[in-house]
């Protein structure tokens, strides 16, 4: 992990519009502009770890980052994805708790890392920032909930199809409009689902038989999207 001082203003950010920290007055944006960080991370690289201490936010300006639990016999379960303008390792940084997940790139990614207390000095004097942490807390609690009544009850063949319109509607295709625009090894995806990789190989293996799906190595094409989206069972 590379970390340097930032020179790029966060108002000439594409992602500014979109991110946590839109509504900052220029006052603010000079102060995060002097006191934020770059972070430049390889695929796989690990940006922290579980049970560790937070001493910051992240913000990822490019790239794409899995958000991650370990269990006790060491087995990995992606919890969270996230992409361009999303911020990472904030729900410790506001409980003042250890994280209670890892984090690690699954491309090249760069990020803008804000210190704690720079973080804290602007959100005392701009309460719009409250709202919208207070916002994603509140959509990732729903995801969870979500995720776990879909390990109760939905078969794995449904999980796979969801899990791969969840990608394609978190990161998008790729410019021939059909192949998702991230790469996943199977153990991953296996992990994104909560299945075992066998399982997961054998119904991409089913899906690229029905004509659903195209393999090519780790790249995914959706090749009939009707098809995938009704056998995930999505109704909205």
């Amino acid at each position: 992990m590379d970390i340097g001082h930032c020179s790029y203003d966060c108002r000439e950010c594409p992602n500014c519009k979109i991110s946590v920290f839109s509504d900052l007055s220029d006052d603010q944006f000079d102060f995060l502009n002097y006191e934020k960080s770059i972070v430049q991370l390889h695929k796989g690289q690990v940006l922290f770890l579980q049970d560790t201490k937070p001493h910051g936010l992240y913000c990822i300006k490019k790239g794409k980052v899995k958000i991650f639990r370990r269990g006790s016999e060491g087995k990995e379960q992606i919890v969270r994805l996230a992409a361009d303008a999303d911020v990472v390792g904030y729900r410790a940084l506001l409980s003042e708790e250890s994280y209670q997940c890892g984090a690690a790139a699954l491309e090249e990614t760069t990020l803008c890392y804000v210190p704690r207390e720079a973080l804290k000095q602007i959100m005392e004097n701009n309460v719009n920032i409250y709202k919208k942490m207070i916002s994603l807390l509140s959509s990732d609690l729903k995801n969870a909930e979500s995720k776990i009544s879909e390990l109760a009850q939905k078969p794995v063949r449904e999980r796979v199809a969801e899990t791969l319109m969840v990608l394609k509607n978190k990161y998008g295709l790729e410019a021939d409009g059909a192949t998702l625009n991230v790469v996943l090894s199977r153990e991953e995806l296996a992990n994104l689902v909560g299945t075992a990789t066998e399982s997961l190989i054998r119904i991409l293996s089913d899906f690229k038989k029905e004509g659903i799906i195209e393999l090519d190595h780790k790249k995914i094409r959706i090749v009939d999207f009707e098809h995938l989206y009704t056998t995930a069972h999505l109704y909205d």
